[in-house]
C-alpha cells in the first residue's frame, strides 16, 4: 500500500515539472490592460465600451453580475473566468495572456496597451477563430444544421467580385446558418465559402473556406472583397445584412423581392431575440461596435500623441523618433489626426509588445498566430 502511495506522489512531481500541469493550476486569470488616450473626446469609460464590445465578438455573454471588468485610471483589469466565456475559449485566451505576460512590454508595465489585446483577438483570424469556435472545415458546421431548399442568386454584390449562392436554415433562436458560394458567373465553379451562424450571446460567427471546406485566414482579393473576419464584423455590424443593390432573376431561385424579404425578416427577428437578452452588450445602441473599431484603428494607426501615453516619453521625443516615418489621416475618423502604421515604428518602441498582423481587416502580409507557435 505505502509503495503504490510513494509511486503516485513521483509520478505527480514528475507531471508538475511539466507546463502542462502549470498551465492546467493557472491560477491568474486576469490581465491589465493599458488605455492611451487617442482622440479629444476619447475616454476610459468609451474604450470600455468598445473592449466589451470586442469580448463580445470573440463569445463572451458579459453577465451583468460579473465584476469581470475592472478600471482604475487608466488601467483596466478583466478576468477571463468571469466574463461568460466557454471552457475552450478560457483556455485559449489564457494561453494568449501567457504570450503576453512573457513581453517587454507587460514586464515592464504590467499591462498590455488595450488597442493591442484587442488587435490581437479580432485581428488575428486564427486567434479569432479559435476563441469564438469556428470548425476548421466547412463540413463541422453545415453538419449542424439542416439548409432550406430554397436559395437565393445575387449577381451584384458589394462584396464579391463573382456571383453568389446564398443558402441558409430556418432560425430557432439564437440558431441558424448562412452559407454564400462564390460562383463563376459562367462556369458555376465555386472559388470559396462564407458562413455567418448566430450565437446565443447575440453576435454573429463568421468563417472563411477554401474552395475544399478548409478553413482559411482570408478571402481571396480575386474572387472578394470580405477581406478577414473582423472586416465581416466591421461590415455587418452585428445583423443579417440585407441586399442593397438591386439582382437579377434567376431560375430556380428565390426572386430577389422574395430573398430580400427573406433576410430582411430574419434580422428583425434576430434583432427582437438580441434586444430580449439581459446580459451582454446593450445592442439597442447600434453605434457602439465603431468603439471597438477605434481602439484597433487608433493602435494599428496611432498619432504622436497617443505614442507618447504609449511609450511614457515626451511628444517631442517621439516626434523625433517619427521624423523620417510617413503620415497619413483616416478619412473615415479624421478627427484622430495625423497618423503613422504600426508596422513602420514597433522597431522604434522602448519595449516589445506581441507581435499583431500587418492588417486587422485584409489579407496580411504578416498573419501571426500566437495559439499555435509552439
Amino acid at each position: 500500500m505505502r509503495n503504490g502511495i510513494y509511486i503516485l506522489m513521483v509520478l505527480l512531481f514528475i507531471s508538475c515539472e511539466s507546463d502542462t500541469y502549470y498551465d492546467l493550476i493557472e491560477t491568474d486569470t486576469s490581465i491589465h490592460l493599458k488605455w492611451n488616450k487617442a482622440y479629444a473626446d476619447d475616454s476610459v469609460d468609451k474604450s470600455i465600451i468598445g473592449l466589451k464590445w470586442a469580448l463580445s465578438y470573440v463569445g463572451a455573454t458579459l453577465p451583468n453580475t460579473t465584476i469581470g471588468v475592472t478600471n482604475a485610471d487608466n488601467i483596466i483589469t478583466i478576468n477571463i473566468k468571469t466574463l461568460g466565456f466557454s471552457e475552450k475559449a478560457q483556455q485559449k485566451l489564457l494561453q494568449l495572456s501567457k504570450k503576453i505576460k512573457a513581453t517587454s512590454e507587460y514586464k515592464i508595465n504590467n499591462t498590455i496597451d488595450l488597442g493591442r489585446y484587442v488587435t490581437l483577438l479580432l485581428g488575428a483570424s486564427e486567434h479569432y477563430y479559435e476563441i469564438i469556435g469556428t470548425p476548421k472545415t466547412l463540413d463541422a458546421i453545415l453538419n449542424k444544421y439542416t439548409l432550406l431548399p430554397q436559395k437565393g442568386y445575387v449577381n451584384n454584390s458589394e462584396v464579391s467580385l463573382e456571383h453568389r449562392i446564398i443558402q441558409f436554415s430556418e432560425q430557432n433562436g439564437f440558431n441558424q446558418v448562412f452559407l454564400a458560394e462564390e460562383v463563376d458567373p459562367v462556369t458555376g465553379e465555386i472559388y470559396e465559402y462564407e458562413t455567418l451562424e448566430l450565437l446565443p450571446n447575440g453576435q454573429l460567427r463568421f468563417g472563411i473556406f477554401d474552395v475544399n471546406g478548409n478553413r482559411k485566414n482570408n478571402a481571396d482579393s480575386s474572387h472578394s472583397a470580405a477581406g478577414k473576419p473582423a472586416k465581416c464584423l466591421w461590415c455587418h455590424e452585428s445583423v443579417i445584412q440585407q441586399l442593397f443593390q438591386p439582382q437579377d432573376n434567376y431560375s430556380g431561385y428565390l426572386n430577389p423581392a422574395d430573398l430580400q424579404n427573406t433576410l430582411i425578416n430574419y434580422r428583425e427577428s434576430n434583432r427582437a431575440n438580441k434586444l430580449a437578452l439581459t446580459d451582454g452588450v446593450d445592442f439597442s445602441q447600434t453605434q457602439q461596435h465603431t468603439l471597438t473599431e477605434l481602439l484597433y484603428i487608433s493602435f494599428m494607426e496611432p498619432s504622436a500623441e497617443r505614442l507618447s501615453l504609449e511609450w511614457s516619453m515626451s511628444l517631442s521625443e517621439v516626434q523625433s523618433k517619427l521624423a523620417n516615418l510617413p503620415t497619413h489621416t483616416y478619412s473615415e475618423f479624421p478627427f484622430l489626426g495625423t497618423l503613422y502604421d504600426r508596422k513602420d515604428l514597433e522597431n522604434l518602441a522602448p519595449f516589445q509588445g506581441l507581435s499583431v498582423s500587418t492588417s486587422v481587416r485584409e489579407a496580411s502580409t504578416q498573419e501571426v498566430n500566437h495559439l499555435n507557435d509552439q
